[in-house]
């Protein structure tokens, strides 16, 4: 990352001491220290649940310090609430974020702190201040189109903007790119290079070691709660970084043998579909999964992945087309039919359609099947089974913190949501298991765990369906790479052989010749 000679790196703008933060017994932050300096980039680097989010939240006023302190420029400060970070020159950006989805880009980024002309709104000038800050950090946003509208990546630009507005000098982006495409990573980390340049300060929660290595001056790495180390990330290795952070030597190489894929289990036949817009989005897909082989599915996010996958688990309708699971042609079928045909999956918007936040781990653990036995019996849900299936579950794939089987599932980090869903699905043991970017928002450790089990589904004979934007994840697991663009499969190529420059020429529509 290009370094400016005008800044004054030494300068310290944040030091957080031997921060304890407690929930009852639960220790989540235990005695940690974090030293942030002016125009720099700073990493924090932990698995899921080990505390970062925490942390920041504490730095943020969202919580309050079991014990500890806070400097701010050199001030010890109590930072009791958001407004008060704010007005420190504070501004964080959700993992999920926090915009009025029938509201517009302006609307949302003054809201809150509007300008006024005598008692009513200046949207004019509004307008012009978020423009020019656009301009200035390349944050390219359309002020008067509704979220509801725009993608995600646009979305969290207008995150951005909104702590801009309010005079943010210190930015903490927590998972920010765990929901936009390879090109909108590539743009946000320019945007940081740009906040940097001007002096400002960026904190980033991340588990991506590639990210760090290309963002990061520094990264603060935190195990279980506890302090690891600070180091300078020029001078330390992706392998070193993840075994800071898991505690052991982690294997980013996917171990499977070669196996002959079995017979069909599912073939999507000619599809036709509309997006919500009534433009058509799939133009007549051919795809065909066989038991005993993992089909992956590459393609930039907004060519169709989402609504074949509705369309498959019985979330969406098709205009056209079949979709023949098991010899039998289930399209426009609904989702329990498809989930009793066979077809099993780890969403890809793991709060809106993979869990029920309000409800707790154990009851989210067995949602499809909660009317059968051993969780029912003659109609009343059996406690004691469900709580010993949930404490099974929690232990197998390490969903923390132990013993969260009564916590509400909207109470987990982003990353042991998602393990809830990956347990449930996986111990579905159903023919065909779709997995959209399964690994989203998980760290380096637990992303080894998650291959591993999709390997042994592959290896059950069952057939798996891979849908993910990360290449390395299609090119590691995949016995065979469909790529999809504009709405159809546009060629095929045999795991073994792909690589990443034919793959991108052909998610941009280049023909594999």
């Amino acid at each position: 990352m290009a370094k400016n000679s005008n800044i004054d790196k030494s300068q310290v703008v944040i030091q957080m001491k031997d921060i304890v933060k407690k929930f009852g017994s639960f220790t989540a932050n235990d005695h940690i220290n974090l030293t942030v300096h002016k125009g720099e980039v700073h990493a924090i680097l932990g698995e899921n649940g080990a505390g970062k989010s925490t942390l920041m939240n504490v730095l943020y006023g969202l919580l309050t310090p079991t014990s500890g302190t806070i400097e701010i420029n050199g001030q010890q400060v109590d930072i009791d609430s958001p407004d008060k970070a704010i007005s420190l020159g504070i501004g964080m950006v959700h993992q999920h974020f926090m915009l009025v989805e029938p509201f517009t880009v302006t609307e949302n980024i003054i809201l809150g702190k509007e300008p006024v002309k005598g008692i009513v709104v200046d949207k004019k000038e509004a307008r012009r201040q978020i423009l020019e800050l656009s301009e200035k950090y390349n944050l390219k946003v359309d002020p008067d189109a509704k979220i509801e509208d725009i993608s995600v990546g646009m979305q969290q630009r207008v995150e951005i903007l909104k702590v801009l507005y309010r005079g943010a000098n210190i930015l903490i982006l927590d998972e920010p790119t765990a929901s936009l495409t390879p090109q909108e990573i590539t743009e946000l980390m320019d945007i940081i290079k740009n906040l940097t340049a001007d002096g400002k300060s960026v904190i980033l929660i991340t588990h991506k070691l590639k990210e760090i290595k290309f963002a990061a001056d520094n990264c603060t790495i935190i195990r279980k709660g506890k302090y690891i180390d600070t180091v300078d990330v020029e001078e330390t290795s992706e392998d070193d970084l993840a075994a800071m952070m898991v505690g052991r030597k982690v294997n980013f190489k996917v171990e499977k043998k070669e196996q002959e894929p079995g017979d069909l289990v599912l073939e999507v036949k000619n599809l036709h579909a509309k997006d919500y817009r009534g433009v058509e989005i799939l133009k007549g897909l051919n795809l065909k999964v066989r038991k005993g082989e993992i089909v992956g599915l590459a393609g930039v996010d907004g060519n169709g992945q989402s609504q074949l996958i509705e369309i498959i688990t019985g979330l969406s309708k098709a205009v056209s087309g079949e979709v023949i699971m098991s010899g039998e042609n289930v399209v426009n079928k609904p989702p329990k039919y498809m989930f009793e045909k066979g077809i099993t999956s780890i969403p890809e918007d793991r709060q809106k359609h993979g869990l029920v936040l309000d409800f707790s781990v154990a009851e989210n653990l067995i949602l499809q099947n909660f009317g059968k036995a051993p969780f029912s019996k003659h109609g009343i849900l059996q406690k004691d089974k469900i709580m010993q299936h949930a404490t099974k579950m929690i232990e197998k794939f390490d969903i923390r913190p132990v013993g969260c089987e009564n916590r509400l599932a909207g109470h987990l980090s982003g990353g042991n949501q998602q393990k809830v869903i990956i347990a449930r699905e996986v111990t579905n043991d159903a023919e065909l298991l779709i997995a959209f970017n399964p690994t989203r928002g998980l760290d380096v450790g637990a992303i080894e765990f998650v291959h591993k089990y999709l390997v042994q589904q592959r290896n059950k004979n069952r057939a798996i369906l891979l849908v993910s934007f990360e290449l390395d994840e299609i090119m590691g697991l995949s016995d065979r790479i469909d790529v999809i663009f504009d709405g159809k499969i546009v060629g095929s190529v045999d795991g073994k052989d792909a690589d990443e420059n034919t793959l991108g020429y052909m998610m941009a529509g280049g023909k594999n010749e």
